[in-house]
């Protein structure tokens, strides 16, 4: 029997990666970061990516990514923060798995990524009116592409725990 994948999707830094990989050790799957996957492959962060090639050229990774982790069975997947605003993301990955949204409030997400420079897409002087930006026009798409969603204000054992409950 085929074991369905979990994929987890939100805004950058509402713990994707970080809830995956303890949801994976705790249900004994494999874990994927479609982000780490894509700069496994062409050995270049995300960031060198954009730069190098541009952000048309890295949605091209993405959904070549999302479609191959897709095909695999009873996978963790972190994808990436804009993986799921792209439909046809959305229903490659929903083929083979149950999509849960990591909900925070952009108020936390600042708060998380203040400090960070690894993101290119808040690479950039007004980073908070990006990002609040950003944040608006993606939440809607994330919703819709959810099967479940979590609260991801909590812990991320805790985050972790609601999932398995859910599932």
């Amino acid at each position: 029997m085929k074991q369905k994948n979990i994929i987890l999707c939100g805004f950058m830094g509402c713990g994707k990666s970080t809830v995956g990989t303890l949801l994976a050790k705790k249900t004994g799957m494999a874990f994927f970061d479609l982000d780490s996957y894509i700069e496994k492959q062409e050995k270049k962060t995300v960031a060198q990516i954009f730069a190098d090639s541009g952000e048309a050229y890295f949605r091209e990774l993405e959904r070549n990514a999302a479609k191959a982790l897709s095909e695999k069975n009873g996978v963790v997947i972190a994808a990436g923060g804009g993986t799921l605003t792209f439909r046809e993301n959305v229903d490659s990955l929903k083929k083979s798995g149950v999509i849960i949204l990591l909900d925070l409030p952009v108020e936390t997400v600042a708060a998380r990524l203040k400090n960070d420079t690894t993101r290119p897409l808040l690479n950039r002087p007004d980073k908070d009116k990006a990002m609040k930006e950003l944040y608006d026009k993606r939440l809607p798409l994330y919703r819709a592409a959810a099967d479940i969603v979590v609260n991801a204000d909590d812990s991320p054992m805790q985050v972790c725990r609601e999932i398995m409950d859910f599932l």
